[in-house]
């Protein structure tokens, strides 16, 4: 049954899942845009390594317009309250020109913050604490973060200096300041599509859309990178391609070392997601499921609901 006042058509599944192709032929079709929700694909430089190709965005000759790729440089820590009110900001001018947008990724923290309209409080700096903080180990700051937000979404902040830090500073000034709603948040109906394999098909996916990345520049991307003041540390803090190239190009391991665990920990990876897109419905987020990225049947699915 057809359901009125979808202004939002999402797009999700695990990485390899071919969602993002999906989304911007989806686009083209409907005279859309799309908006990225992908937690690398913000930083500039980071192409190979975070899978962004934008020649999947040129569809039958067409640049479809995709917002929120390409907007940070690798050196500023970008997060989830500077992502919802730039997505937010997207949202409203393509819908104010009549435009259901489409949005693509799989950053479920990313998604679900849109979708649900997270309460978000904008945090400033508190040198006195990151000079407290900065004295601690890494175990004690995690026991810290812990007590102080239990339900953390984000563990991935655990693992670097700088983002445990940050997350630290978030969570203790949100327990002693009330939320002050920073702007109106549009209301979100959208519709949302997954896209899936079946796990082994998935897996030969991810394994050969890897060896790709590598025999396009993937390794002399993050030399390139480094080259350009980003040290090590902050490229291991972006995990997976990032983490194990860098450590490759450091000599800590050598190139099958590297492939094999790289490959194992995408794998991992990809579970993760789906695990986090099945929290999502069992918390009452509807996704219809699509087998294949099939897109004639995807497109048909959509127009039923959207028009």
């Amino acid at each position: 049954m057809k359901r009125e006042g979808y202004n939002l058509i999402a797009i999700l599944g695990p990485t390899a899942s071919g969602k993002t192709r999906i989304a911007a032929m989806l686009a083209k079709d409907l005279r859309s845009e799309v908006i990225s929700a992908d937690s690398r694909q913000v930083y500039r430089g980071m192409d190979l390594g975070t899978g962004k190709d934008t020649s999947e965005f040129l569809v039958d000759g067409d640049v479809v317009p995709c917002h929120l790729i390409d907007i940070v440089d690798t050196g500023h820590e970008f997060n989830l309250f500077e992502y919802q009110k730039m997505f937010y900001r997207c949202f409203s001018d393509i819908s104010g020109r009549g435009i259901i947008p489409v949005m693509a990724g799989g950053t479920g923290l990313y998604i679900e913050a849109v979708v649900k309209g997270y309460r978000m409080l904008e945090v400033p700096e508190d040198p006195a604490l990151r000079e407290e903080l900065q004295k601690m180990d890494m175990d004690a700051m995690r026991k810290r973060l812990f007590k102080s937000n239990p339900a953390l979404h984000n563990t991935t902040d655990t693992q670097d200096k700088d983002r445990l830090i940050r997350a630290i500073e978030i969570a203790e000034h949100s327990k002693v300041h009330e939320f002050v709603e920073e702007m109106e948040h549009p209301r979100i109906n959208p519709f949302i599509v997954g896209i899936r394999w079946e796990r082994s098909v998935l897996r030969d996916r991810i394994t050969e859309r890897l060896k790709k990345r590598i025999d396009m520049g993937m390794i002399e991307e993050v030399k390139s990178l480094h080259n350009q003041g980003i040290s090590w540390e902050r490229l291991d803090s972006f995990g997976l391609e990032y983490r194990y190239v860098s450590r490759y190009l450091q000599g800590k391991m050598d190139f099958d070392e590297m492939f094999r665990q790289l490959n194992t920990r995408i794998h991992q990876f990809s579970k993760r997601q789906m695990t986090w897109f099945r929290r999502m419905e069992r918390r009452g987020t509807v996704i219809h499921w699509m087998d294949n990225a099939d897109y004639d049947l995807i497109k048909r699915l959509v127009e039923e609901q959207i028009g």
